[in-house]
C-alpha cells in the first residue's frame, strides 16, 4: 500500500497576504504590486534547521538565527523564499532593472502588442544637472525656469513620437518596425520574480542614494511597502547588517586601528603605502578610495589624518 503522503501547510506571511494584487504607484504613470510569493521568515528558519523540522517555536529565536545568517552572509536559507511583482517601469530604468540577470522575466511585448500608450514626463522642478564627481549621476536640480522650457519641449517630443508611432501603424507598419523611434520614457510591463537573496541585493544596490532616483523610488517601494510586510525580520536584519552598515577593507581597519590608537603617522604611513597620498598639482591627487574612506571617519565624528596639520 502506497504510504500516505504528509501534509505540508504552506508558508503564509498574513501582513502580504493584505496587499496581494494592490496597487503601489511609482513616478507619474509607474506601479508595483504583488502577484504571488513563496515563503516567509520561517522558511528562511527552516532551511537553516532542516533537521528540525518545523524550526523554533520562538520568535526571538527565529530573529537571532536570521540575523546571524545575514551578518555571517549564509545566503541559501534566504534562497527558499521567492517573490512575484508585476511592475510598469519606464524603459530607461528598466535597462538597469534587467541587469539583475537572477531574475524570471516575461516584459511585454511591443512585436506582439501595440506600445503602452504612457510616457514619464518630467516635472519642471524635477530635471537634474550632471554630477560633477560622478560621471554617471546626478547633481544639482536645474533652474525651475530652465525646466520649465525643458518640461515643454519633452511634452512636444512625447506627442511627436506617439503619432509618428501610430501613423506608421495605421499605415500597416509591422509593430516591430513601427516601434523603433519610441523613447527610453515609454512605459513597459512585465512580471519579475526572484529569491529573497538576490532581491535583497537588488535593493541593496537600487536603494542606494547613489543609484538613479527613477530606478531608486521603484527599490523603495519593494523594500519599504512589501519586504518589509513579507519578511520583517529579515528586513530588519538587511537594514541593520547591509542597506545602513558600513564596510571595512584592510587598509581601512590598519588606518582606522592607528586613528583610535591616536597615531596619526601610522595612519598616513598606511594611507601612503597603499598609494592614496600620491601629491597632485594643488595637493594630493584625488583617489576614490581615500575619498570614501575619509567620509567614513567623518561620519565616525574621527580625524582625517591626511587632512590635519
Amino acid at each position: 500500500m502506497k504510504p500516505e503522503a504528509e501534509r505540508i501547510a504552506r508558508a503564509v506571511s498574513p501582513a502580504l497576504e493584505e496587499i496581494l494584487g494592490e496597487t503601489f504607484p511609482v513616478l507619474d504613470d509607474g506601479f508595483v504590486r504583488v502577484v504571488d510569493y513563496m515563503g516567509n521568515d520561517a522558511s528562511v528558519v527552516q532551511a537553516a534547521r532542516v533537521s528540525y523540522g518545523a524550526g523554533t517555536r520562538k520568535v526571538s529565536e527565529d530573529r537571532g538565527l536570521i540575523r546571524y545568517l545575514l551578518r555571517h552572509r549564509h545566503t541559501t536559507p534566504f534562497e527558499m523564499c521567492e517573490l512575484k511583482l508585476h511592475v510598469r517601469v519606464p524603459m530607461d530604468a528598466w535597462r538597469q532593472w534587467i541587469r539583475h540577470r537572477t531574475a524570471s522575466v516575461n516584459e511585454y511585448s511591443t512585436r506582439y502588442s501595440v506600445a503602452i500608450d504612457a510616457m514619464q514626463a518630467t516635472q519642471p522642478g524635477r530635471w537634474r544637472t550632471q554630477a560633477q564627481q560622478n560621471k554617471q549621476g546626478s547633481g544639482d536640480p536645474v533652474d525651475p525656469d530652465e525646466g520649465a522650457a525643458l518640461s515643454a519641449r519633452e511634452a512636444a517630443l512625447h506627442a511627436e513620437a506617439r503619432a509618428t508611432y501610430r501613423e506608421r501603424l495605421d499605415k500597416g507598419v509591422a509593430r516591430e518596425q513601427a516601434r523603433k523611434d519610441l523613447p527610453l520614457c515609454t512605459y513597459t510591463e512585465a512580471y519579475w520574480k526572484m529569491d529573497l537573496h538576490n532581491l535583497l541585493h537588488f535593493l541593496a544596490l537600487r536603494m542606494d542614494g547613489h543609484a538613479q532616483k527613477e530606478i531608486r523610488d521603484y527599490a523603495t517601494v519593494i523594500g519599504e511597502e512589501i519586504v518589509s510586510r513579507w519578511v520583517p525580520l529579515t528586513w530588519e536584519a538587511f537594514l541593520d547588517y547591509r542597506f545602513h552598515a558600513t564596510g571595512l577593507s584592510r587598509m581601512e581597519s590598519e588606518i582606522l586601528a592607528a586613528v583610535g590608537a591616536g597615531d596619526p603617522v601610522k595612519a598616513n604611513a598606511i594611507a601612503r603605502e597603499a598609494g592614496w597620498l600620491e601629491p597632485g598639482k594643488n595637493g594630493l591627487k584625488a583617489h576614490r578610495e581615500r575619498g570614501e574612506f575619509a567620509r567614513k571617519l567623518k561620519a565616525w565624528n574621527l580625524d582625517v589624518p591626511w587632512e590635519t596639520d
